[in-house]
């Protein structure tokens, strides 16, 4: 299993596209064979962070993921044309 967790800053004049384009991302994600979760979050107190929690079977199911129309056209050539910062956590699972 990959897990990971991605933090992003967006400005706040954008805060209202960029929520709509990660939700048309994660419904489309969400149907992915290898995705077993796709969850955007806003940083509490910080609208303007935006937090996705995602899993994969596998590193091909990430692969896909990375690969899928809907995330060269949501991710690609959507919400990364107005990040201001990006980082990235790959986390293990304790139990």
């Amino acid at each position: 299993m990959i897990s990971f967790l991605v933090r992003m800053k967006f400005a706040p004049e954008d805060r209202a596209e960029i929520a709509e384009v990660l939700r048309l991302l994660a419904v489309a994600s969400r149907q992915e064979a290898g995705c077993v979760s796709y969850v955007p979050h806003y940083a509490e107190g910080d609208p303007d962070t935006v937090l996705i929690y995602e899993q994969y079977k596998d590193a091909a199911a990430l692969e896909a993921h990375h690969k899928s129309e809907h995330f060269k056209q949501y991710a690609v050539g959507g919400f990364y044309q107005k990040l201001r910062e990006r980082n990235r956590e790959d986390l293990v699972a304790l139990v």
